[in-house]
């Protein structure tokens, strides 16, 4: 059996340790790349993606609630063709924020756009949008034959 002085052993951990400064290098890296474009917020799950919706449906219609805080009503365009409904605008920054410098800029500004598939057909004549504490309520009537129809059960004589 071969003794070995403490000093003299290999060291096991050592490639563990090179691939855990390789990462941690490496997500240094990636937060340096990606924290201009989405800033501080986690890059995974969703965030990062202006305004956030969120898409449900009765009987009878479709819902788009978009947040939109900071964004005046006079600066969203809605548009409905065919299937899609886009949504553009743009966030400006106040005019007394354009001449400070930021230790922490968190909200963006700028233009924006979404667009998305909707579930069923829709009546695009009817489509009504309103707009109150930051947030945009689209209400998009489902069309006539994508509504969903009672069918009464004849009995037979």
């Amino acid at each position: 059996m071969a003794l070995f002085r403490w000093s003299d052993r290999p060291d096991v951990f050592r490639p563990f340790e090179e691939l855990e400064r390789e990462m941690t290098r490496l997500q240094n890296e990636m937060s340096r790349l990606f924290g201009g474009v989405v800033g501080s917020r986690p890059f995974l799950g969703g965030v990062g993606v202006f305004p956030p919706l969120n898409v449900s449906e009765d009987a009878d219609n479709i819902f788009v609630r978009a947040e939109l805080p900071g964004v005046s009503p006079n600066e969203i365009d809605i548009m409905v063709e065919g299937n899609t409904l886009a949504l553009r605008g743009e966030r400006k920054l106040p005019e007394a924020e354009k001449e400070v410098s930021y230790h922490r800029r968190e909200r963006d500004a700028g233009r924006f756009s979404r667009s998305l598939t909707l579930p069923t057909r829709i009546e695009a004549d009817k489509v009504e949008a309103s707009f109150k504490n930051g947030v945009l309520t689209i209400r998009l009537p489902k069309a006539a034959e994508a509504r969903p129809k009672q069918i009464a059960v004849k009995v037979a004589a």
